[in-house]
């Protein structure tokens, strides 16, 4: 398999700890996979005023939360990075048409890329390059990022979103890790299922509209624009895995071809 993007949920920070489904999956990802000759890294936790391109020679996991358990402080990804790169993917943005493109050097990953990236590439030897979200988190100018970053795909670089298909901690704290399947968590994970499948920009660009319970699945925003990256940067998507945790988090992950 070799798709033009990836959209993977990342879940908890404890994911590489954790017996789950998804942990599982994204371990078998990498092997199914092309091996990229780099990876374009958009998170929900890395956000901007603008969108910022940057890489380092080599990047390191930042342990951005608190109150976990020692094994995960002590977990380190150090894959090589690659600032040319960087500085080629700002200049397609702003040729592009992308308003507010920075560049700046980027040594740390958080925790919502080195995590999945850990257990896909455990050898951290793909170079990463980060590109952030912009703070407005605007649907439309993330469809147009990606949408400008379609064609690397032909250099062997891979479009490698992370968040979470939905994201509403309140819901999960109260229910608890082995909560059965809320309702309206299923209801929007297969909205989203359809609409990446049918390559429905327009759908996922108005998605607080026309998806249903958008807002419950997600209070704020910024954990579903990474998909709104992904679906952008690729044609027509499918599902490569589905499953929840806590009832209400969805782990899904999707490709674009």
């Amino acid at each position: 398999m070799s798709p033009s993007a990836l959209f993977v949920s990342h879940g908890a920070p404890t994911l590489p700890l954790d017996d789950i489904p998804a942990r599982d999956f994204l371990r078998a990802l990498g092997a199914r996979i092309r091996k990229p000759r780099a990876i374009v890294a958009i998170s929900a936790h890395t956000i901007a005023q603008g969108v910022v391109v940057g890489s380092a020679p080599r990047l390191h996991a930042v342990h951005d939360f608190n109150g976990f358990p020692a094994a995960l402080y002590a977990l380190r990804y150090e894959p090589p990075g690659d600032p040319a790169c960087a500085a080629r993917i700002a200049h397609r943005l702003r040729a592009a048409g992308i308003a507010q493109v920075g560049e700046a050097s980027i040594e740390g990953l958080d925790h919502g890329i080195w995590v999945p990236l850990s257990l896909m590439f455990p050898h951290a030897d793909v170079p990463v390059v980060v590109i952030t979200l912009d703070a407005h988190l605007d649907p439309a100018l993330h469809l147009a990022v990606g949408a400008a970053l379609r064609s690397l795909q032909d250099e062997g670089i891979l479009v490698f979103a992370t968040g979470s298909v939905t994201h509403n901690l309140r819901d999960a704290f109260r229910l608890g890790f082995d909560a059965p399947l809320e309702p309206y968590a299923e209801a929007f994970t297969q909205w989203v299922n359809r609409s990446v499948a049918a390559g429905d920009r327009n759908a996922l660009r108005d998605w607080t509209h026309t998806a249903p319970h958008a807002l419950r699945a997600h209070p704020t925003a910024e954990h579903f624009v990474p998909l709104l990256v992904a679906a952008g940067a690729g044609g027509l998507g499918h599902v490569l895995h589905e499953s929840f945790t806590y009832g209400v988090l969805g782990m899904h992950a999707y490709a674009f071809d």
